[in-house]
């Protein structure tokens, strides 16, 4: 099979889908594997290594994108639609739940899109949990930072000194993302409270934390009471597959003080603030009633050569499998993929996303 590895043209994203050692194990199964120079620059991986490895060298994004099996980082954005056609299988994160315009033109082209953060095993996401352990490190990293006043936020350094008193951390959901996000806060030395739904979850962090995480039944009421006193908010909520729940109403943001932070990590599936919108590692932040909302869509890629590591371990398995036993056997032995196909063959075949676009839904007809 041909493969093909395009580079990333999302703004500022560094990240690359396949490191030169997965180029390799492709080469070594038996297939082509072409490479967009300068692909994987970003994440410090020099053309030189994935020619080393095997691949195929091509100058333009249509080269790359004539493959078989496209494999990338980010969803394709307009200026990628031409790209898409029937006999081709895309594999990527796609989140487009909150994508209406990507949406109907993997329809309009019948390419088969499988998406890494809805593939699902039990009740895991293997493909999304190493960018959600990512994002969750970021949030309270990039949150601690526009808390200074130098960066228009309020003052407060999270871990406090002696004397003075920690700042205050609340994160909206106890997931990968949550979790990730929770332990970098509590390593900093802040307050921290964890809202989540689920009690055995809430018993896990207790447990796992070592007491350095409140948790608090997350509804609407517990929310506002905390809103008054919380510094840096991070916004870590997940429904696989659909549009993230909007948490956090306007009027609601309102109880936050002056130069308080939002880190909305949920922005890649709409966002939980009916406040945010996507940003870019360019222009990151922006103010609404007082609060600074950072709400940049593909977090991870600021730190893009591990966050390359960490997904190629995860998704070159299941790319392998794709192309080693062919699109449609691999969809019939792996069910954890077969959750994976968003678009097959010009029908919507994720219900979540279905539901969120108000379009028809299909099961995939393999």
């Amino acid at each position: 099979m041909r493969i093909g590895i395009p580079k990333e043209v999302k703004v500022k994203e560094s990240r690359v889908s396949c490191t030169p050692g997965g180029v390799y194990e492709f080469v070594r199964a038996g297939h082509q594997v072409l490479v967009q120079r300068g692909a994987g620059v970003g994440s410090g991986f020099a053309d030189k290594l994935y020619e080393e490895a095997g691949a195929t060298l091509v100058e333009s994004a249509a080269e790359a994108w004539s493959a078989e099996l496209v494999i990338k980082v980010k969803e394709p954005i307009a200026c990628e639609f031409g790209f898409l056609r029937p006999d081709l299988t895309l594999f990527t994160y796609l989140h487009l739940a909150a994508a209406p315009e990507l949406t109907h033109a993997l329809l309009k082209s019948g390419t088969t899109g499988i998406a890494y953060e809805t593939v699902e095993i039990g009740r895991r996401l293997p493909l999304l949990e190493p960018m959600s352990e990512i994002a969750g490190r970021m949030a309270a990293i990039v949150g601690a930072y526009y808390l200074s006043r130098a960066q228009g936020g309020k003052g407060v350094l999270l871990g406090g000194v002696p004397g003075v008193l920690p700042g205050n951390v609340l994160v909206l959901g106890g997931g990968t993302a949550g979790v990730n996000a929770g332990r970098m806060a509590a390593g900093l030395g802040s307050n921290l409270t964890i809202l989540e739904v689920d009690l055995e979850k809430m018993r896990f962090l207790d447990i796992s934390m070592n007491h350095s995480a409140r948790t608090l039944f997350s509804n609407e009421q517990n929310l506002v009471d905390m809103l008054p006193s919380v510094d840096l908010l991070i916004g870590a909520v997940l429904v696989p597959g659909a549009k993230a729940p909007k948490l956090l109403r306007r009027d609601m943001l309102k109880a936050m003080k002056p130069g308080s932070v939002l880190v909305d990590i949920a922005i890649d599936q709409g966002g939980c603030a009916e406040t945010s919108h996507p940003t870019t590692h360019d222009d990151p932040v922006y103010e609404e009633e007082g609060v600074i909302h950072y709400c940049v869509a593909n977090m991870p890629g600021a730190y893009a050569r591990t966050a390359t590591q960490a997904l190629s371990n995860a998704t070159l398995p299941y790319a392998l499998k794709l192309a080693n036993m062919g699109v449609e056997e691999a969809l019939r032995r792996l069910p954890e993929l077969r959750k994976g196909v968003n678009t097959w063959r010009g029908h919507l075949t994720c219900q979540p996303v279905a539901e969120a676009l108000s379009l028809p839904f299909s099961e995939v007809g393999v």
